[in-house]
């Protein structure tokens, strides 16, 4: 079946060339500049409060623009970006072990599985060594070694220790520093915040994005807010699939709302299965919980060497044990990157080796980094990470290894963006996990916080600027038919949804969904299952809109309106994931096709002719439009990606 066409290719015009050392400096330097005075004329839209959002807003503020807030959370400092763990990179070389900002380009290049750009993973890496002096300033609590100076470890995908970290706990006390930056702004009245509000339609006049349509979460009311720009910093959609290690409330509307008024959305099937995460207990659980990357330092991942063999872990002699990581991936061990480490986990459980209920996990197993460090050195490093786990299971991980298996975590698609953070739409810009700029296929551990930090802190101030001082733009307001046709949009999706008046929950439907997407384009994807997959979504989106129920009105608080409005456009992201996953006849990082892998079970790439950026164009009732950004790699020149 013909499932998309294809249009023009697309370039990244504001990329820069020449050497790229260089290349975001000397961008920077010719970017124009809004002088102070002008800048408090101005206003600026950030969706979102995580560590893109928040970092954002605080900074723009900062420099003298009037910034609009808005967070469906009760508080800024809820957003997801709190229940990060492990630590954040950057290329401080605090352990003279070889790290430099070349290292970390080449490690993340490599890590992405060659399917990112390398202008901006430069600029990643470049920024990366200023994130952690602006966060030491703002007082975050960061671990220290015994002589006071910052201490680092290691995280997948690299060989060198360039994660900083606060215990288990370094997005919560990151999300705190912007958050405090933020507060301040609000207080001196340069940040107009905004929560329990919901975005649920972008506002496009002559071209530009002008604003949004918010839903009072508590009230009900619909309002209109215009701007001189829009900035999306609402996070990733790994709620698609439902079971995710995300918040229950991440969702995707922000984004698709923006695709379906001509945003490209690239790479959609790049999604991330994070390998160290509780399996699933029944199909009572609504979400999953997220153990640390950083465990796996000093917890050694194994599984029986005998099928089916039953008996308890410390039963278990060494001779009988298979840790098949350092067995496979001698040179990086229990530290390769993610996606080859959740799919070995699968691969052990599939050969019927897995462990617990089902046979669906492994263990990560601390006996020898107790022996040989003492539990309180273990406490200090994973202590609340331990008592989270042993309060889930009820099994206290000192004693018996944990047991983890892969699970949704982070998606490296999103709304496709230039170098500077622009998207196909003038005016609106896309950062942190709502974009797909810096990860290509995979993301390295520790990343996702440098890069929310890196776009919020550093690069957006100056490219938006760039953007505003093109101005003056016309004055518009919530009157104008743009904005107006746009409330009526959101007015109209409320009431249909309320209207249908079924006989199934929101919550049934959800669930459906995510199933047919974690066994059709979960882990592993085959050509056969994304064409059911396709299918059967089709069918159920159609069984959504027909026999859906969302109790009470759209006058005040219903939470059921709120998920059924994203559920609707989980339907429409999930059937574009498929055919992008089912288009790209390769496999690469995060996606991983069974008729494309190497005779070891490694993921083959088909450099020749999927090195590109896969932009996909809205065309309502129609079929996408793929524009296809070719990738050139001038630096890290692409190999078979081996960590053993």
């Amino acid at each position: 079946m013909d499932l998309y066409t294809e249009g023009e290719p697309i370039a990244d015009t504001r990329a820069p060339d020449g050497p790229i050392e260089t290349r975001w400096e000397r961008h920077r330097f010719e970017m124009k500049l809004v002088n102070p005075a002008n800048r408090r004329k101005m206003t600026v839209i950030v969706v979102g409060t995580g560590l893109a959002g928040g970092s954002a807003a605080a900074t723009l503020a900062e420099q003298g623009y009037h910034v609009k807030s808005y967070c469906y959370q009760d508080s800024p400092r809820r957003a997801h970006s709190i229940a990060a763990q492990g630590g954040i990179n950057a290329a401080k070389n605090y352990r003279n072990d070889g790290d430099s900002v070349h290292r970390l380009f080449y490690d993340t290049v490599k890590g992405g599985d060659f399917r990112s750009r390398e202008s901006n993973v430069h600029r990643l890496a470049e920024v990366s060594v200023n994130i952690i002096d602006q966060c030491v300033a703002q007082g975050v609590p960061f671990a220290r070694e015994y002589g006071g100076l910052l201490d680092t470890r290691s995280f997948g995908g690299a060989q060198v220790q360039r994660t900083f970290y606060a215990r288990g706990q370094t997005g919560q006390q990151l999300l705190l520093g912007a958050y405090q930056a933020l507060e301040r702004q609000i207080g001196l009245g340069n940040v107009e915040m905004n929560s329990r509000h919901e975005m649920l339609e972008l506002v496009i006049v002559d071209g530009r994005a002008r604003g949004i349509v918010v839903r009072d979460l508590v009230t009900g009311e619909i309002s209109t807010e215009m701007a001189d720009a829009v900035v999306l910093a609402s996070g990733g959609y790994g709620n698609v699939f439902y079971l995710s290690t995300n918040a229950k409330g991440c969702n995707v509307t922000a984004s698709w709302r923006a695709h379906r008024k001509g945003a490209y959305f690239a790479n959609p099937c790049y999604t991330q299965i994070h390998p160290t995460c509780i399996p699933v207990s029944g199909d009572h659980q609504s979400k999953l919980t997220l153990m640390s990357e950083s465990l796996r330092n000093d917890g050694r991942v194994w599984v029986p060497k005998a099928k089916g063999d039953q008996r308890a872990p410390r039963d278990i002699p060494e001779d009988e044990r298979d840790y098949y990581l350092e067995r496979i991936y001698p040179s990086f061990g229990n530290l390769v990157p993610r996606d080859i480490a959740s799919r070995a986990a699968k691969n052990v459980c599939d050969e019927g080796r897995g462990v617990g209920p089902g046979g669906l996990g492994v263990y990560l197993d601390f006996a020898d980094a107790i022996n040989r460090l003492g539990r309180k050195a273990i406490e200090a490093k994973y202590g609340n990470l331990f008592e989270m786990y042993e309060r889930i299971t009820g099994e206290d991980p000192y004693e018996v290894p944990m047991r983890i298996y892969p699970a949704v975590h982070y998606t490296m698609g999103g709304l496709w963006v230039d170098y500077d953070l622009q998207s196909s739409i003038p005016g609106l810009f896309v950062i942190g996990e709502a974009n797909f700029s810096d990860h290509g296929a995979n993301r390295l551990g520790a990343s996702a916080l440098m890069q929310g930090l890196a776009d919020g802190y550093f690069v957006l101030p100056n490219t938006l600027a760039n953007y505003l001082a093109s101005g003056p733009l016309e004055k518009v307001d919530a009157s104008h038919p743009e904005a107006v046709a746009a409330r009526t949009e959101v007015e109209d999706r409320l009431q249909r949804l309320l209207a249908i008046n079924g006989d199934r929950t929101v919550d049934s439907f959800h669930r459906e969904l995510g199933q047919i997407m974690w066994e059709h384009c979960g882990m592993e994807r085959t050509e056969a299952g994304l064409r059911k997959a396709i299918d059967e979504i089709r069918t159920l989106r159609d069984e959504f809109w027909q026999r859906v129920r969302v109790p009470g009105d759209g006058e005040g608080l219903n939470q059921s309106l709120e998920k059924a409005g994203r559920v609707a456009d989980f339907f429409e992201l999930a059937e574009l994931m498929c055919i992008d996953a089912l288009h790209r006849e390769e496999s690469c990082g995060g996606h991983f096709r069974a008729e494309h892998q190497t005779p070891d079970g490694e993921a083959q790439r088909d450099d020749d002719r999927f090195a590109y950026v896969a932009a996909w164009e809205y065309a309502g009732t129609g079929q996408p439009v793929l524009h296809k950004e070719d990738l050139k790699f001038e630096y890290v020149h692409p190999t078979q990606r081996s960590y053993k």
